[in-house]
């Protein structure tokens, strides 16, 4: 399949992503809270649940996976990878090795993976992978991000997309300005829009094609310990604003992370962006993690017998987030 069949594909109308590629610590501090024991079975488990959920393929067109869930088998015996494709689910995979402490710069952090990428992305693709991720974090303080940290994280992502696109993967660049502190929406608008810069500035000295990528970046919210709540139309607003002076018409799709949003918060702001988008040359979906499973997680518990219930919430929350890339969700549907 070419790239720009995958991206036609992971942009259908009314489809979106389904980060499931938690590292090992993340989804097991994710199943402590959920009295869940952190087993590679449960992992297993967790992660078929997701993937078999009978008809999720009207509403997620692309899901992430962990490097070890290349190679698990759904309850029925088969690879999850090949449950996606038969579905025409594409397959992703996250390929950064997660952040480190940047030396001499700490607190901030710098994104490793880049040693033997290249390799493992045509094992990637030899096991089915279409797509790839790569995240970077931004932290918010009085004193950072700074512009040696804009650099270095906007150089790694252009490098990961290149080797993407050069393996025959879709790569999807993720610079994440992280809810964390008490600074305000304007600060954060100020700050993701100097990080957009930063990295489209990168993707271009690299000579990444633009056409054949996807952005996966935070929406425009306060920090999490600020109690500003905006409304979805004003938070919808800032981000546009700052996409439109920052990210190329070149560029097909944007994906939005959830963050540290809630399940109903992350898709009233996805609809809010879709109902006045005022004709943004992008396609404006959703990547979410948390606000797609926090609810079906917290269902399951472990327990085989709540399967089915967890599966029925998890298609719910998909399907709410397919109206919200249209613009066609209510609050309302929430209780149905």
């Amino acid at each position: 399949m070419s790239l720009d069949s995958t991206i036609e594909n992971l942009l259908r109308k009314g489809h979106g992503l389904l980060a499931a590629d938690e590292s090992l610590t993340t989804l097991h501090k994710r199943f402590a809270a959920n009295g869940i024991e952190p087993t590679t079975e449960n992992r297993r488990a967790w992660r078929d649940l997701l993937v078999s959920t009978p008809g999720i393929s009207q509403f997620i067109s692309g899901v992430i996976l962990y490097e070890e869930t290349l190679e698990q088998r759904t309850q029925e015996g088969e690879l999850i990878p090949q449950t996606l494709a038969h579905s025409g689910i594409e397959v992703g995979i996250k390929v950064d090795h997660g952040t480190k402490s940047f030396a001499g710069h700490a607190p901030e952090l710098l994104t490793e993976g880049l040693d033997g990428l290249r390799e493992r992305l045509v094992h990637f693709h030899d096991l089915g992978a279409t797509f790839a991720k790569w995240r970077a974090v931004y932290s918010i303080t009085k004193s950072t991000p700074t512009q040696v940290t804009l650099i270095e994280n906007a150089r790694t992502l252009a490098r990961y997309a290149l080797s993407c696109q050069e393996a025959g993967l879709v790569p999807i660049v993720e610079p994440e300005v992280l809810m964390d502190g008490d600074h305000d929406q304007a600060t954060c608008a100020i700050v993701s829009e100097a990080v957009l810069h930063s990295v489209f500035e990168a993707l271009t000295f690299y000579k990444v094609k633009l056409e054949t990528l996807l952005l996966k970046p935070n929406m425009v919210l306060p920090g999490q310990d600020s109690k500003l709540h905006p409304d979805p139309g004003t938070t919808a607003q800032e981000t546009l604003s700052i996409l439109r002076r920052s990210v190329p018409a070149a560029v097909p799709g944007i994906c939005f992370l959830s963050g540290g949003q809630s399940e109903t918060g992350a898709t009233a702001n996805l609809d809010a962006l879709n109902r006045i988008n005022g004709n943004a040359p992008w396609a404006l979906s959703f990547s979410f993690a948390r606000a797609l499973q926090n609810s079906a997680m917290h269902i399951w518990s472990g327990k085989p017998e709540k399967r089915i219930e967890a599966q029925t919430q998890f298609s719910h929350r998909a399907q709410l987030n397919s109206l919200a890339a249209q613009g066609l969700y209510d609050v309302h549907m929430e209780a149905t």
